[in-house]
Formats: C-alpha cells, structure tokens, sequence
C-alpha cells in the first residue's frame, strides 16, 4: 500500500524522529543510488522556486528520474479536470507526484484516486508539512534536541492565510514548544494560541522567530496601503532583536525591509539559507521513507 504525505499528521512523532536522523546524513550533499529508477512528477499548480528546486535535487540525489510538468502548456489549460490529468498522469507510473495546489485539500483528494505516493507541496491556506518538517528540523538541529520544552517560538505576519503557519505549529506544539502568533487582527487565525499585535511584547521570552511574508495573492481586499506600511509594525530589525539569544527563520521568498531587514538577514542568527540547504535533506528522507521498498 503506497504511502502519502498530504498533511503533517500522515507522520507519527517517532516517524518524524527517524526522518531527521536520516536528514542529518544526507546533509552531506553525496548523490545516492537509494531509488534508482524511480520516477517523480512535479506538477505545481502555483508558483514555486524553492520548493519544486528543491524536491528535484532531492528526488535526483537519491537517483531517480524527475519530471517537471509545465503546467501552463498541459491539458488542464485546456480544460481537463485536474483529476483526470492526475490520473493519467499515474496511468504512466510514476512512484511519487508532488502536487501544489490554490485549492486546499486537493493533493488528499488527489491520493484517492493514483496509485503513486502523493507529496502535498503546498495547497491553498491549508498545509505544507516538507516546510514545516524542515522548519522542525532546523530547531530541533539548532537546540540539539527533539524535546522543545520550555522554548518559545513566534511566527510573525500573515499567519491566517499561511500554510507554512498551519504545519509549524501543528508540529511545533506536538514536539512541546510554545507558540505565540504576532499578527495583525485581520490576520489572526481562530486558533487557541496566546497572541498579540506587537512583537516587542514578547522579545524578551523567546528562542525563534519565524517571519512569514504577507499572503497578498490570497487577500480579497487589500489590507494595508503598501507592503512598506505592514513592515513599519511587523519587520524583524537589529534594533528590535538586540544581542538576544535567539534564532530568525523564514520559508521564503523574504521581502527585504519588509518581513527581514538587510541587517537581519546577514546575522548570524537568521538560519534562512540553512532552512533551503536543511530542506533538501528533509525531503530526500521524506522521499526514502514514501517510496523505498
């Protein structure tokens, strides 16, 4: 029976420790014969550089053949079904597609009906657990630890319509961190967390913080003036984190003086390049768990 990576809940917490423990040795870059002859279909439905890069690395280190769908030139542009490309597309064997979708729920729906594995990529406000897999990874690698007790992370920005929020702190909060969501109240998301509208109310007590971009291409309505307004009240600057003791992590793409400053971004802190090297690693692992045999 094949398995698929829709949500984080697909993976125990044990299943989870065992991936990062396989990471850690495919940290070291080295191309591997693990799934020679496998096949993976990347078909993204949104935009995507680090993501679908870093799945192809991942999957053609591991030795298998990969194929990037261009979706603007397949037959959904001509008005098939999304079910029925997927289907065909499965109909060619392929053992894994990676699916990016606007629409949540549509990789789950989508592993209904292939039999190959199916890696959720992203879809819609709802869950991209490979991001939040590598955002724990990056953590627990940091701490040197899988128990998160007693540390403190703050996801900063647009937490209602992000999805890397979504498996962060469904991951985050199973592992024992506390999570606090600073935000504006336009983008809280209904969830039981402590939160406020000002990061500086909670520098003091914190280990990460993971800044996210501003989800305009979600937004029904535009929600500030301009991008640079948004920053003015929830970017990360040197000011702001002092010499504290922590960590600055984003998933990316980063809006320069608006989610990080320039300053942040070349400190020593911010573990951003390190989350794009460690995610390629997290995904080779989740490939080897999905599809060897």
């Amino acid at each position: 029976m094949k398995k698929h990576l829709t949500h984080t809940k697909d993976l125990s917490k044990n299943e989870i420790i065992e991936l990062f423990k396989r990471a850690e040795i495919f940290l070291d870059e080295k191309k591997r014969d693990i799934l020679l002859g496998k096949l993976v279909i990347n078909i993204f439905f949104e935009n995507s550089t680090r993501t679908r890069s870093s799945f192809e690395i991942a999957a053609k280190r591991l030795g298998c053949d990969v194929i990037n769908l261009d979706v603007s030139r397949s037959s959904t542009s001509k008005g098939e079904t999304l079910y029925d490309t997927a289907m065909n597309l499965d109909a060619m064997g392929p053992d894994a597609i990676v699916v990016r979708h606007k629409n949540a729920g549509v990789p789950k729906i989508l592993s209904k009906y292939v039999k190959a594995s199916i890696l959720n990529a992203g879809d819609g406000a709802h869950q991209h657990p490979s991001q939040g897999l590598l955002d724990l990874f990056t953590i627990t690698k940091h701490f040197n630890t899988y128990d998160l007790k007693g540390k403190t992370i703050a996801i900063v920005g647009d937490i209602k319509n992000s999805r890397v929020a979504n498996s962060g702190i469904e991951l985050f909060t199973r592992f024992g961190a506390k999570v606090i969501l600073v935000t504006p109240p336009h983008f809280l998301p209904n969830k039981s967390l402590e939160y406020t509208h000002n990061i500086k109310d909670v520098i003091d007590k914190v280990d990460v913080i993971i800044s996210l971009r501003t989800q305009t291409e979600r937004h029904s309505n535009a929600t500030y003036a301009s991008l640079e307004d948004y920053g003015h009240n929830f970017k990360i600057t040197k000011d702001l984190i002092g010499n504290r003791d922590l960590i600055i992590m984003h998933p990316g793409p980063v809006h320069r003086n608006i989610d990080l400053s320039d300053e942040v971004m070349a400190d020593d802190r911010c573990k951003v390049l390190e989350q794009v090297k460690n995610g390629v690693a997290v995904r080779m692992a989740i490939l080897e768990y999905l599809l060897k045999v």
